[in-house]
This record gives C-alpha cells, structure tokens and sequence, in this order.
C-alpha cells in the first residue's frame, strides 16, 4: 500500500492555491478598473480654458465642453446698448430671464459676468440644433443675432429667446469664471472656485 506523501501533498495544494489566487486577481484588475471612468468620460467633463483676449470685437468662437458647443463672443459696444432698449426688450420672450437658465452670478442684464464677453451653449432649445451667428442680422432684425436653421428660433445675443418662435426658453449660460482678465475657464462656477 503507498502511503500518502505530505510534503508533496502541502507544495500541490499551496501550488494549485497560489496560480488559483494570481489567475483571480488577473481577472478582477481589469473588472475592477472597469468601475473607473475613462480617460475621454473624465476630459468630457472636464473644465476648458479659452483665451479671450484674442477675441475682436464681434467675433465669436466655439470651445467644446460636454460635448457641445460653447459660444465665446466679444459684444460690440452697440450690441451692448441694444440689448437694453425698450424697444428690443419688448420682442423677447422672457427678457429678464425669469426661466432659470443661467448661474446666479450671470442672472443680470446681459446673461454674464463680464458685459463684452458672453458665453453660451450654442444649443436651441427648442430641439437641440446649434443656431448660427448672424452679426448683422436678419428677418426683420437689424441688429445681430443667433438664428436657429432648423426652425426658425431667434435669439439675441445675450442668449434670450425671441417672441413667436419655436424655442421656448432663453439659451442656457454654463458654469463659468476668469482666472484672470484673459483666461476665461468653461466648467468650473464662479461661487465655488
């Protein structure tokens, strides 16, 4: 009769353990990492930084945060005047912005913190298409505006929604500060940096 070997016995069993534990941990690092957004998840959210001071005046540029387009737009000393006539007021729809789409630090005459400078994200709200900028106007408005191809919306150029089309609210305003008097940075809110 053989008799049982225990010195082998005890290498098979802390052998077989072992492989057993390095396969188990080479299969939950990956699972595990899975848990963790991706690179691209994380820079989608992430902060953008633009440098304003290359704007001219009238000049618009685009910035992506979130995957959608963020309107950078140097106002005109003109367009700034517009945007507080009566006349002009009476053709939106909400001109003091009662419909929250803005930060609180941007709830003001011009949807900003800086009166030249207006961010936006160039989405209607109607049905989502990215308005385009007109800066000398169109369809009965002599003044720029942003115009929405798809169906018709208007909105002037602190972001607020024209009277008798489609899009029912203004233009919604992101989260955004200076770091200094160039750096504006999309994403982080002014109240909490």
């Amino acid at each position: 009769m053989n008799e049982p070997n225990e010195p082998r016995r005890r290498f098979l069993i802390g052998a077989t353990s072992f492989v057993a534990g390095a396969g188990l941990v080479g299969v939950a690092t990956p699972f595990v990492q899975s848990w963790n957004p991706s690179a691209k998840a994380r820079a989608v959210g992430a902060p953008v930084r633009v440098d304003v001071s290359k704007i001219e005046p009238g000049e618009m540029i685009t910035a992506e945060w979130q995957g959608k387009p963020v309107w950078v737009l140097r106002r005109t000393r003109e367009s700034l005047q517009n945007l507080e006539t009566k006349k002009h007021r009476e053709e939106l729809r909400d001109p003091d912005s009662e419909v929250n789409q803005q930060p609180d630090y941007a709830h003001n005459a011009y949807r900003s913190i800086r009166d030249d400078i207006f961010v936006a994200v160039g989405v209607c709200t109607h049905l989502g298409c990215v308005p385009n900028y007109e800066p000398d106007g169109m369809l009965g408005v002599e003044h720029a505006l942003y115009f929405c191809p798809c169906h018709g919306s208007k909105f002037d150029l602190a972001g607020r929604v024209f009277k008798g089309v489609p899009a029912p609210t203004n233009l919604i305003i992101p989260p955004h500060q200076y770091l200094d008097n160039n750096i504006l940075e999309i994403g982080a809110d002014a109240t909490t940096s």
